[in-house]
């Protein structure tokens, strides 16, 4: 088709193709497996032993509504919630399927969703699949925030993550929550990059800041942290009950297979048995201590997520190739997936960066 062939152009015209790569053996700065447990084998170990002790079958066999639900699922959900000091949870298949189920079901026809300009695509997109009015407010402006509430209507939903995946600052919770409960509205915050990094042995930044019975539902996702797959919608059990019933990415799909559930179980599990929170700060710390001594301008963040801007997509592949030819993996995050002008590297810290591997990291960066 002559459509797929003039967008696909105008991409490699752009220098903005995207392309899948395959494994390398190049330090890891770049993935979201912020506590290494993606490839732990401790977590592995726990999976095996709980996968013996189940003996389940390898697949679902159907939607949760049908053959794919068990009381394994719903005990995990409820220890989830419970670690999370939670009411109830819902998992879902993924960070996105949980997104966009929220955002597409919950808000109704005469109501509003207001977004923060920076929140994730699943985000948006759930909310695009909703009847209700949509506005969007400049990132982290409460004044402006406030403005869009001023001129909502019907239930109001107020949509934000608490670190942000792609510059990897955060919100302003406490001063969203007071806006929230001043004019009435709802508000929906996603963990998925604050989970397993902020808060008492990686309960998230809502937990950290003691907001969690002020905040409506919150979705904390698997897939960076806990090194596995799949997200859970936090929330009262009122909510729970409402997703089952119209959250049509959890009604209308085959849910996890057992395996997955005992590798989410067994992360938990990992998180639990220390306090690998502590660990990643220590690590962003020092980081963010050495490319100050060295001059390297960082954006803003506190969390695992720095960024270093590098306008133009050409200059930003560039400085990742030579990053990458000195053995480091770090991609670039070019425009559209952020505005133009803003197109960064992004870099990502683990527990399991020695500290010698974030020295020469910091060392390379001066160069490019």
């Amino acid at each position: 088709m002559n459509f797929i062939h003039q967008k696909l152009q105008e991409r490699i015209a752009a220098n903005a193709l995207r392309t899948l790569k395959s494994e390398n053996n190049l330090i890891d700065f770049s993935s979201n497996d912020y506590l290494g447990f993606a490839k732990s084998l401790s977590v592995k170990e726990w999976v095996d032993e709980i996968a013996y002790s189940e003996k389940s079958r390898n697949g679902a066999g159907g939607s949760r509504l049908i053959t794919g639900n068990s009381s394994f699922t719903e005990t995990l959900e409820k220890e989830i919630a419970r670690f999370h000091q939670a009411s109830s949870g819902l998992i879902f298949n993924s960070g996105y399927d949980a997104n966009v189920g929220l955002l597409s079901s919950l808000p109704q026809k005469g109501d509003t969703i207001i977004c923060d300009e920076l929140i994730h695509a699943s985000l948006i997109d759930g909310a695009r699949l909703s009847y209700a009015q949509r506005y969007t407010f400049k990132h982290n402006d409460l004044a402006h925030l406030e403005s869009k509430i001023k001129n909502s209507q019907g239930n109001i939903f107020i949509v934000t993550e608490s670190i942000f995946s792609m510059d990897g600052d955060h919100a302003p919770l406490k001063e969203i929550t007071a806006l929230a409960a001043q004019y009435g509205a709802h508000l929906i915050v996603d963990e998925a990059h604050a989970s397993g990094v902020f808060g008492k042995h990686g309960r998230g930044l809502v937990c950290e800041l003691g907001l969690e019975n002020q905040v409506f539902a919150r979705v904390v996702t698997f897939g960076k942290a806990l090194g596995c797959h799949g997200a859970i919608v936090l929330g009262s059990d009122e909510l729970r009950s409402y997703l089952i019933n119209f959250a049509r990415s959890f009604i209308y799909t085959t849910a996890l297979p057992p395996h997955s559930l005992y590798t989410i179980k067994a992360a938990y599990e990992q998180l639990k048995s220390s306090d690998y929170s502590t660990l990643i700060q220590k690590k962003i710390a020092y980081f963010k201590q050495l490319t100050s001594k060295l001059g390297i301008a960082l954006m803003p963040s506190n969390s695992a997520i720095q960024g270093i801007i590098i306008q133009g997509n050409t200059a930003c592949r560039q400085a990742a190739a030579t990053l990458n030819e000195s053995g480091f993996d770090i991609r670039p995050i070019l425009s559209p997936t952020v505005p133009e002008g803003k197109e960064r590297l992004r870099i990502c810290l683990h527990t399991f960066n020695t500290d010698e591997e974030i020295e020469k990291l910091s060392e390379a960066l001066t160069k490019i």
